[in-house]
């Protein structure tokens, strides 16, 4: 603002001397205007108002003294806003604002190319432009002292408005559509409550509604969970066949270093990341060549001899991916976890949001390309750029349009701070968050599938299960967010708009997963195996923890993308034909790496999409919910229905376990109001410590 002020120079000099009569004044402006384009031309790097100025002065000079025209002086209010007026008009016109260059001064390069920031901008080089209009009006119009009177007022509202609409605007922009769902219900927790009256009611018991309970259940809230089928988990979950042990779909967990989002769970809750996590080994396949690396150092060595010509672009790829990653996780202090814009603005203050692109500025560079666009930037070689999208099945997008944020923090994160298999198979995990619930006088139901989420005038009321009702002001809805709005809530209780918007998400690839239990040793080879050659991903569960397995023997999970509209109908010929042809080219596939596999398999399942969905209620039997592209925006954890929460995959920030653990703790977190006083459990009432023992 103060450069704009500095611009301006020239015309109060003009407008005060020429509005006495002093056509002196006309020199002068030309003078300074002079004075502040010699630096520009000097650095090449012009500001459109005071090549503007110049312009008009220099015309101005020439008419008066040359042509010994008077009208520049008589006329020095009209012409002279008329002009600052048409020079902002052209300035938008070629998307250009003329406010962008000074803007520029004052913020660094990272916020140059942001939209929120040319936005800004657009709008204060509108406001000047409508300023310069009136001005012009009013001295067309009216006459002295009302002319110095009434534009003085609108170049003090210009002043101020150029002041503080870039402080507020992005934080009104993060927030204007979030705020209309932004509501607050308060819940005592060491209020009594009848038997069918809990604090909160979570539909689903994935690990982001088990994550929401178990710590709420240790800040002292009253949680009920209901669960439709007969174990906890979700996607995180484990089953048994003969003496082998296999996870259905979580072999590899992210965010367990210092400062991630699952280590920050499992200490609030006082359990032991080593008692629950182990390190994986992983190897790719890619062209025929193996990359074994268990430490980022160890894989940048070995991508740099397998592409020397790129050796110094990967270590500088991966640099920067480091600062930005930490970045990402900066806030995570405050509790736990990154945050959207929204919550950014909500929890930490809109100054926070304005300052989040200069305190963050790699990171910020990540949020605004897509994992192409960063890949592109680094790197020529396409085999190494295919190569960094090995783990992409993690997101289940395309490179052009994977946002390289999500990529980052679920792709490339793996590669800086490895990732872990969960010890005694993912259902152990789930089951001790179940534990941790019931511990704290929290209740667990499972086979108890919600028909409807009770809702009156907008809010919610309660549940329904058949013929019970179980009554709570909150519901945290861990259920895809298509199933809780058009089946739980019903089209009745929703904005048409609101509705339509979510029929129209798409939902994410699933999986087709293929289940071996070997009678062979194979724990000379890694954890997990990515082959892109054949497109398949192995797991040997044993390798991470051998209680999955009999002593000598193996238990493996072979996976590959697989859409849920190529299956038949279930229990039908050509399904079950499908299944055995697909089970049978994996299996083969599987034999490039592991030699005879098929001669010593005693154990044998398969699941396909709709296995998926027939156990998890995830339509399509959707991996990650809705799809994780750039093409798609998932709903807000809150929803216009008062009192409904979402957490898990169908919203902030997406699928996998990291992911969902995240939402997790924001949707607690906002239950207790952002409150840190509550971390710690209040007193139980005396009905429920009776309830308890």
């Amino acid at each position: 603002m103060l450069y704009i002020l500095f611009s301006f120079t020239p015309w109060i000099v003009y407008w005060m001397m020429c509005g006495m009569g002093d056509k002196l004044g006309i020199a002068i402006a030309l003078t300074i205007s002079i004075l502040l384009v010699i630096p520009q031309i000097y650095k090449r790097d012009f500001n459109l108002m005071d090549l503007a100025s110049l312009s008009y002065f220099s015309i101005a000079a020439i008419a008066t003294f040359i042509l010994n025209s008077h009208i520049f002086v008589e006329r020095s209010g009209f012409l002279g806003y008329l002009s600052l007026f048409l020079m902002a008009s052209l300035s938008l016109a070629i998307k250009r604002p003329y406010t962008l260059q000074v803007a520029k001064r004052d913020y660094p390069e990272i916020y140059w190319r942001d939209k929120t920031f040319l936005t800004i901008n657009n709008v204060i080089t509108s406001v000047w432009a409508a300023i310069f209009m009136l001005n012009a009006a009013i001295f067309m119009l009216l006459n002295m002292p009302f002319t110095i009177i009434f534009s003085n007022i609108l170049i003090a509202i210009g002043i101020a408005f150029s002041i503080f609409f870039p402080l507020k605007a992005p934080a009104y922009l993060a927030i204007r559509e979030f705020k209309k769902y932004d509501w607050k219900v308060d819940v005592d927790p060491r209020r009594p409550k009848r038997e069918d009256e809990y604090d909160v009611i979570i539909v689903g018991s994935g690990i982001g509604g088990l994550t929401c309970g178990a710590l709420l259940s240790k800040r002292g809230y009253r949680v009920l969970v209901l669960e439709q089928h007969y174990q906890v988990g979700g996607y995180c979950s484990s089953f048994r066949r003969g003496n082998f042990v296999f996870n259905t779909g979580v072999e590899n967990v992210s965010g367990l270093w210092e400062k991630g989002p699952v280590n920050h769970l499992i200490r609030e809750l006082g359990l032991g990341k080593d008692e629950f996590f182990v390190r994986n080994r992983m190897r790719l396949i890619f062209k025929g060549r193996m990359i074994d690396a268990s430490n980022l150092e160890e894989f940048i060595e070995a991508l740099s001899n397998m592409f020397p010509e790129e050796e110094e672009n990967i270590h500088a790829f991966f640099h920067e991916a480091m600062k930005a990653y930490e970045e990402c996780y900066r806030e995570s202090e405050y509790y736990g976890v990154p945050l959207p814009a929204e919550l950014i603005v909500k929890v930490l203050g809109a100054r926070k949001l304005l300052d989040y692109p200069r305190e963050h500025p790699h990171f910020y560079d990540w949020m605004n390309k897509t994992y192409k666009e960063k890949l592109d930037e680094y790197f020529a070689n396409e085999d190494l750029k295919s190569l960094l999208c090995a783990l992409l099945g993690y997101l289940g997008t395309k490179p052009d349009e994977t946002p390289a944020s999500s990529a980052l923090t679920a792709v490339v994160s793996y590669y800086l701070h490895g990732g872990y298999f969960p010890r005694g198979g993912a259902q152990r995990l789930s089951d001790a968050l179940k534990d941790f619930i019931e511990s704290n006088g929290g209740i667990v139901l499972t086979r108890h599938r919600v028909d409807k989420i009770l809702v009156e005038n907008g809010e919610v009321k309660g549940v329904r299960v058949g013929g019970k009702v179980f009554r709570s002001r909150i519901i945290v809805a861990n259920v895809n967010a298509k199933t809780t709005f058009l089946e739980l809530v019903g089209e009745e209780n929703l904005d048409s708009k609101f509705v339509e918007y979510i029929k129209s998400l798409k939902m994410s690839p699933s999986c087709f997963m293929v289940f071996l239990g070997v009678q062979m040793d194979l724990s000379g080879y890694p954890t997990i195996i990515e082959d892109l050659d054949e497109g398949l991903s192995m797991v040997i569960n044993s390798n991470a923890d051998p209680s999955l397995a009999p002593e000598g023997a193996s238990s493996i999970t072979i996976l590959t993308g697989a859409s849920y509209h190529d299956f038949p109908e279930r229990g039908t010929k050509e399904y079950l034909a499908e299944k055995k042809r697909l089970t049978e080219t994996l299996v083969r596939k599987a034999e490039k790496i592991i030699p005879d596999l098929s001669k010593h398999i005693a154990v044998q399942d398969a699941a396909t999409p709709k296995t998926l969905e027939r156990y998890t209620s995830m339509p399509e039997g959707a991996m990650y919910s809705f799809d994780q592209s750039i093409k798609v925006k998932r709903p807000y954890f809150k929803t216009p229905i008062k009192g409904l929460y979402l957490v898990g995959a169908s919203t902030f920030p997406g699928g996998g376990i990291e992911a969902v653990i995240i939402s997790g703790i924001i949707c607690a977190n906002d239950i207790c109001h952002w409150k840190l006083e509550q971390q710690y459990a209040y007193p139980l009432p005396s009905n429920r410590r009776r309830k308890t023992a």
